[in-house]
């Protein structure tokens, strides 16, 4: 679906580019898709290095190959770029440092912070991941019957692309799903991290597709390491006196629909970016939005044929 939406919208950019500027009579200015991708990407002010999250109870060490975006520029890819809602809780993305947000094999991780609770990790080793998994496929065809209802494609839960998996020296939760979109060539890939802390967790989500799982897991370590509760933070740091208890386990971390979809939203619309676009421009918003945008110093203007 994604492949044949960048062929639509390239064809797209074709046609509307050289359409007649009807304010000024002028013949558009022309640039591929490529370019304007390329545009886009110089707006981005990415940072490396150690950085304090705005959450303001940890900090973030980019680990090497990574860039980092912060909330603003976060919350431009994922809503205006690729079509989610606004999100306060995004505190920001890993980009890795070969890649654009626009490319087809493109993938990030979103960093959030859910305070929910000191979440117990008691029930760890007592869950059977096999029955939890029918139980989130059955929930999954369920799922499809009020997505088909409201005009979505079904999508269905193939299985645990990893399964999970708690380290208990590190406090952090493993887990990932693979997805399979009607009509999608190339499943998708859910890859979900949860780091616990004394009142919450940092919920770290890989958005990518089933080609990249080799690369995310390459990844994942370091993606770990490179958040750090501060003192006082720490999920060692609970204090039962005073310290509210999550209603979450780890078993309900994983099985959870509110922290799951929040994380599954953010992929799937990743894939209707080119899309959205699209419909856009078929109402003439895109030109509108691409002659704001051509104004700008960032866009270089180009007069040879797409």
């Amino acid at each position: 679906m994604k492949q044949v939406a960048l062929s639509f919208i390239a064809t797209l950019f074709a046609f509307c580019l050289f359409a007649q500027d009807e304010e000024t009579n002028d013949s558009q200015t022309t640039i591929s898709y490529e370019e304007y991708v390329e545009e886009i990407d110089a707006q981005f002010e990415f940072q490396e290095g150690f950085i304090e999250l705005p959450s303001g109870n940890a900090d973030l060490n980019v680990p090497e190959g990574f860039q980092f975006l912060d909330q603003e520029q976060a919350n431009y890819v994922l809503s205006d770029l690729w079509g989610n809602p606004e999100d306060d809780t995004i505190l920001g993305l890993l980009v890795p440092a070969n890649r654009s947000v626009m490319d087809d094999n493109g993938w990030v991780f979103v960093i959030s912070f859910e305070e929910m609770g000191y979440v117990k990790d008691d029930d760890a080793g007592d869950i059977d991941y096999d029955d939890l998994l029918e139980e989130l496929q059955q929930d999954s065809k369920e799922d499809n019957k009020w997505r088909s209802e409201n005009g979505y494609e079904p999508v269905d839960l193939v299985g645990w692309a990893s399964s999970p998996y708690y380290d208990e020296n590190k406090k952090v939760l493993h887990w990932a799903k693979e997805l399979e979109f009607e009509g999608d060539s190339v499943n998708t890939l859910n890859y979900n991290l949860r780091v616990l802390g004394r009142k919450g967790v940092f919920i770290l989500n890989a958005v990518a597709s089933m080609n990249e799982l080799p690369e995310v897991k390459t990844n994942i370590n370091s993606v770990i390491n490179s958040v750090t509760f501060k003192e006082g933070h720490r999920y060692m740091d609970f204090d039962e006196n005073i310290d509210d208890v999550a209603a979450w386990t780890i078993g309900g971390l994983v099985a959870g629909k509110i922290l799951a979809k929040a994380g599954f939203f953010v992929f799937l619309a990743k894939f209707w970016k080119i899309i959205a676009i699209a419909i856009a421009g078929a109402g003439g918003g895109f030109m509108k939005f691409f002659r704001k945008k051509k104004k700008t110093p960032a866009i270089s203007e180009k007069t040879d044929e797409v």
